[in-house]
């Protein structure tokens, strides 16, 4: 199974892609990573501070590592833009907007960042583009503990 863990900046991501990648002894993928590792960047973003990601050159890699691996967890806010035939579930964090400005603040964003990641958030772009790919889709919310078993369950997956 193909699980890509899609969201927007700070929703948790990570974490539950991790957590779950352990919990069902699944390969974990770090996009983030694998985009720096193979240059898939087309500038550098000065006003963000960031890459500026080319997604079909991405999708090109994600498709040939999906293709050599049966069970994998993948874990980018650009994993949704994967065509549906390739990922079987796209599970998409959530989280309040109060937690989400701490843990972006965290991070030491600028405003302008965090604004920018917040507005992604209240209007659930993600999700929405996520639908728009036609993926199947499960919604976690990570503002607070959430039961991993729990989620599991709901997936009928099970725990190794």
């Amino acid at each position: 199974m193909i699980i890509a863990i899609s969201g927007s900046v700070g929703t948790g991501k990570t974490t539950l892609a991790k957590r779950l990648a352990k919990s069902l002894n699944y390969t974990y993928l770090d996009v983030n990573k694998l985009i720096k590792v193979n240059k898939i960047f087309e500038g550098y973003d000065r006003k963000r501070k960031c890459s500026i990601v080319d997604t079909k050159k991405l999708n090109r890699v994600l498709i040939n590592l999906i293709k050599h691996n049966k069970n994998m967890i993948i874990d980018s806010h650009l994993s949704h833009y994967l065509p549906k035939r390739y990922i079987d579930l796209c599970i998409i964090t959530k989280c309040n907007l109060k937690t989400l400005e701490k843990r972006l603040k965290k991070r030491d964003y600028s405003k302008n960042k965090i604004r920018e990641n917040l507005e992604a958030e209240i209007f659930d772009v993600c999700y929405e583009e996520t639908k728009e790919q036609g993926h199947k889709i499960k919604v976690v919310d990570t503002s607070n503990r959430y039961n991993l078993k729990g989620i599991i369950k709901s997936l009928n997956l099970k725990i190794k």
